[in-house]
């Protein structure tokens, strides 16, 4: 059964989690928000639940609780970012702000980054951009769970892409998703809530389609979006590919099978191709292309015009991406956020050994 947790005292405990690992409080704050934001929005998957996750990276001195983040190669409307090992959840904002100062000048702002760590849901760092009349770009290579369409070997991860686009009386237009079938946490919430997973998410060893959530740590993989060759697969794996070279291969970042893993029990790949994981951010200034009023205003309508198409029969309306984790967002500020049992058991001993309430 989940226990509901108010988002303030979900604030508070984390805050004070990544001081403990001795993030100055501007970073904590950052952090916080970054990783607290995926609960709020529905993503269970990146947010508190992934907390001891982050803490264990530090144990294992693979995370930097204080980077030194800098630009190391820049032009007029681009740059390359060192993260220094810091958290993803502080590494990317910084490097969006840089993306977004550069298209303040230039028109369009593109920032890759190397030397990174997991940066939480992709879709925070994308709306960024919003503020501004942006549109904002986030993606990220992730541990190699996934195995190219056709093969048994995990050489990709999940490696989402994100895009927010501003609009004008309507909410913004938000997509945020995996390039994979599923995300890989999706699968760890079926893990604790002892769940199958739905065919075309995960496969055997030996390539074989597999309901067994817990697979990947027999040796299988995720599957690309698309579940197989005759639905898309090859698409997702496209997807995901060209993820992984934006992020990594452009910014001296490991890619593919190299880029190491989340769980700190896993040690990275002995004989890296680059430094840490690997970002990729993008911010385009509206007025560059149309003045912004008017691009927002046919925004708007096409919002509008989406939301009025006609329904099949039994459903309720058509959505526009964003529309379920606003939604969502309204309510668990309002309600509170509910957690597992086993997250609240992992949180608590993480708590107990770190000497924070929980």
């Amino acid at each position: 059964m989940d226990k509901i947790y108010s988002f303030a005292s979900l604030q508070n405990f984390t805050l004070d989690v990544f001081r403990h690992i001795g993030c100055p409080e501007k970073e904590a704050t950052l952090a916080t928000e970054v990783l607290l934001n995926a609960d709020l929005r529905g993503i269970d998957s990146h947010g508190i639940a992934r907390l001891s996750g982050y803490v264990r990276l530090w144990e294992a001195k693979r995370v930097n609780a204080k980077p030194n983040v800098r630009i190391v190669h820049e032009s007029p409307s681009t740059a390359v970012v060192d993260g220094d090992s810091g958290l993803g959840l502080v590494v990317a904002p910084k490097a969006m702000d840089i993306a977004i100062e550069k298209a303040k000048i230039a028109g369009t702002g593109w920032v890759a980054v190397k030397n990174s760590n997991h940066f939480g849901i992709a879709g925070h760092h994308a709306m960024m951009a919003l503020p501004h009349d942006m549109i904002g770009i986030a993606m990220t290579n992730a541990s190699p769970l996934v195995a190219p369409t056709f093969s048994i070997e995990r050489l990709l991860g999940t490696n989402p892409i994100a895009v927010a686009i501003p609009a004008n009386r309507q909410p913004p237009f938000i997509a945020d998703f995996a390039t994979t079938t599923a995300a890989n946490g999706k699968l760890e919430i079926l893990q604790r809530k002892n769940l199958n997973a739905p065919i075309g998410w995960i496969q055997t060893k030996d390539g074989k389609p597999s309901t067994d959530p817990n697979e990947a740590k027999s040796g299988g993989a995720l599957i690309p979006l698309g579940s197989d060759r005759e639905h898309g697969s090859h698409k997702g794996y496209c997807l995901g590919a060209w993820v992984d070279i934006f992020s990594a291969v452009l910014s001296g970042a490991n890619y593919g099978p190299w880029v190491p893993p989340f769980v700190a029990f896993l040690n990275p790949p002995s004989d890296p191709v680059g430094e840490g994981i690997g970002h990729f951010f993008g911010a385009m200034r509206v007025d560059a292309f149309r003045p912004a009023d008017e691009f927002k205003q046919h925004m708007d309508n096409w919002i509008n015009r989406f939301r009025s198409a006609k329904t099949i029969e039994g459903q309720e309306r058509v959505l526009i991406p964003g529309d379920p984790e606003r939604e969502m967002s309204a309510q668990r500020l309002k309600e509170g956020i509910p957690l597992n049992h086993k997250v609240v058991e992992d949180l608590q001993q993480l708590g107990a050994k770190l000497g924070v309430a929980f």
